[in-house]
């Protein structure tokens, strides 16, 4: 798994250097021309230096590479489209009733305030979430492989009725949808 290797990199990198300061404290307690020790400290440092940097960006772009969000511009992704409209207090879905193992495409937009887009899965746990927005539409992409009733509420305050704004969808199995 990528973020063990990344752990071992992490260790292998803290003891190289801590053997460095070692190797540093050792030189500087024998007899001998102390500039010399330090010209020696500061090319440690600046080799650490330039290292540290290249594994941080590299670090980086690996850890950032498979990133799950999808654009945000662009034409539709998924097979499955729904959109989807939040309002002071309640959710307007374009579909649904959607495949399982079919990516899904939510297109999120609010008409009046932000208001934030969860859907709970039939376990009564968060599956994913994002925002709700005037003037903005937020895409989210997501494959269910479970069917069941999922419910969409809303995880920003909205106002006085916040607490009443739900939806629901259902994913049903392939086979299902295909005799109906």
């Amino acid at each position: 798994m990528l973020q063990d290797q990344v752990w071992l990199a992490t260790l292998a990198g803290i003891g190289a250097i801590a053997l460095g300061f070692l190797y540093a404290i050792a030189r500087a307690r024998s007899p001998g021309d102390g500039q010399q020790v330090q010209k020696r400290a500061y090319a440690v440092r600046r080799w650490w230096f330039f290292a540290l940097l290249l594994g941080g960006i590299g670090a980086t772009w690996a850890s950032l590479d498979p990133f799950p969000l999808p654009l945000q511009y662009g034409p539709d992704e998924a097979p499955q489209v729904v959109r989807v409209v939040g309002h002071q207090w309640s959710w307007q879905l374009s579909g649904n009733r959607f495949t399982a193992g079919v990516p899904v495409e939510f297109l999120v937009t609010s008409d009046d305030v932000n208001h934030g887009f969860a859907i709970y899965g039939p376990d009564g746990r968060i599956v994913t979430q994002t925002q709700a927005m005037p003037g903005y539409t937020n895409r989210l992409i997501r494959t269910f492989s479970q069917p069941g009733r999922y419910r969409v509420l809303c995880l920003a305050y909205c106002g006085v009725a916040h607490h009443g704004m739900a939806a629901e969808f259902e994913i049903v199995a392939a086979e299902e949808r295909s005799r109906s």
